[in-house]
């Protein structure tokens, strides 16, 4: 996307279906274009004077064409969203009047702005930096309150601030270095290495904390996959079901009558959790005859991989060392050490509350899991179920947002100032040239100014602004 700051752009700022759209202009020409076709109803008032902040009531018209009733929201440079001269008109929510005055704001030479044009020119005239732009479109598409909360505290700048205070670090560490290298001849030195390592140390186990946030920031931002597996007809389809209290899953007596995967979503403690029903596993491979099912169970193990959270699925009526080493079958299948697994003890009704005691007593002695058990059938335990499935997300560490990474790009940037400064580690500790350090700590500290925008290249601003909405 290519920024002309001499050009005037405007696009519709809302979605359909309400009673009042919001179409916005921004550009040094707005004022100048909007009094062409918006006559105020305080006829003494010149528009192009107004103050910014303010909202004028009036008429928009097409020559003697009377189009709308309008109110038009006036922000004076450089105190707007983009820091240019702007406006937003408020109309009646008309696909014609909408398309009448895009035709007319046209005509009089303003642009159509691209996806994300208002931000990036926001971006580019200092209102805000990379990652915060980047927050705005996480802002629209946030859909719990998890993470409307990661992506605010991302726009008020705080997960900038921490990346700038590394970056800043790092080019005090590098101007030593590129000190060094001036005087090299004279053979001075600048600072004691012992300190720089540590320096490097610190600064990479801080980085590395930062990435190492992304697996829970990217699952809030985009929903907790949360898998439910196990053996075939326990019941996972009537779980799927009670928990989005609708019949979404088809369920049956028939064994392997789940195919492929479902997926649906469910807020709670406001986190988004997307659960997936999966076809069921059999004990042996041999009893899987139907090639339509071993593919639904091939799927069942790659989603296995991808899940935050596991409901390993059994019945009560299975022995308790069975449903132990079902547990723990389940549990090898899962290649990710830091997936969180369920224990969901499904069918507790059919056993008279004695043996049902006695289960709980045995499975709670063998397992090492959180176990909860429910009846899926009379909807019994399912509240027990769902403050565990809360209490399994790391929500404390929403107490410091800041610190919680949510953007693939930035982790993938994180993880590249790791691997810079581990090289500059093993530099150090292997004695090879300072040059070369200095090098790697350049790198490091380019790929953090990725992150905010320090540095932009035009292609990488390009794919961020791509994916925003128009009008943003």
């Amino acid at each position: 996307m290519t920024i002309k700051h001499d050009t005037t752009i405007a696009a519709p700022a809302t979605g359909t279906g309400g009673a009042i759209s919001v179409i916005r202009i921004s550009g040094p020409d707005t004022f100048r274009i909007i009094s062409s076709i918006f006559r105020p109803a305080s006829q003494s008032s010149d528009f192009e004077r107004q103050r910014g902040y303010t909202v004028h009531y009036g008429h928009i018209w097409e020559n003697d064409h009377l189009i709308d009733e309008v109110l038009v929201t006036v922000f004076r440079k450089p105190d707007s969203y983009t820091g240019e001269d702007s406006a937003e008109i408020s109309y009646h929510a008309s696909p014609f009047i909408q398309n009448k005055l895009m035709e007319l704001l046209t005509g009089l030479g303003t642009t159509v702005a691209m996806p994300g044009e208002f931000t990036m020119r926001a971006f580019m005239n200092g209102k805000m930096d990379l990652s915060q732009a980047e927050a705005v479109a996480d802002i629209i598409a946030s859909e719990s309150e998890a993470a409307h909360r990661l992506a605010m505290t991302q726009l008020r700048g705080g997960f900038s601030k921490e990346i700038e205070k590394l970056r800043h670090e790092l080019l005090s560490f590098a101007s030593l270095i590129e000190l060094e290298l001036d005087f090299s001849e004279e053979d001075v030195i600048f600072a004691d290495r012992f300190s720089m390592t540590e320096t490097i140390i610190r600064i990479r186990s801080l980085v590395d904390s930062l990435a190492s946030s992304f697996r829970l920031g990217n699952a809030i931002r985009k929903g907790i996959p949360v898998v439910i597996a196990g053996m075939t007809n326990v019941g996972k389809s009537s779980l799927l079901n009670v928990l989005l209290q609708e019949e979404r899953a088809i369920v049956s007596d028939i064994p392997g009558t789940t195919r492929d995967t479902i997926e649906e979503v469910l807020h709670l403690g406001g986190l988004l959790f997307r659960f997936i029903d999966t076809a069921g596993l059999r004990e042996a491979e041999a009893e899987v005859k139907d090639k339509v099912e071993v593919k639904g169970i091939e799927r069942t193990k790659a989603k296995l991989e991808k899940a935050d959270i596991v409901l390993a699925v059994t019945e009560a009526t299975e022995p308790a060392d069975n449903i132990s080493s079902i547990a723990a079958v389940m549990t090898e299948l899962i290649p990710d050490s830091r997936t969180r697994v369920i224990l969901v003890v499904n069918k507790s009704d059919l056993l008279p509350a004695d043996r049902l005691s006695e289960l709980k007593e045995k499975i709670s002695a063998s397992c090492k899991l959180p176990v909860v058990f429910i009846s899926a059938s009379r909807i019994e335990g399912i509240d027990e179920l769902k403050r565990l499935l809360a209490d399994s997300v790391e929500k404390g560490a929403l107490d410091t947002p800041q610190y919680i990474v949510t953007n693939a790009r930035h982790f993938e940037a994180l993880t590249k100032v790791s691997q810079c400064l581990g090289r500059a580690l093993d530099g150090f500790r292997d004695g090879i040239p300072t040059e070369l350090i200095a090098t790697d700590v350049r790198q490091a500290i380019y790929n953090l100014g990725l992150i905010t925008g320090k540095i932009t290249p035009d292609d990488i601003l390009g794919e961020i602004f791509a994916n925003f909405c128009i009008g943003k």
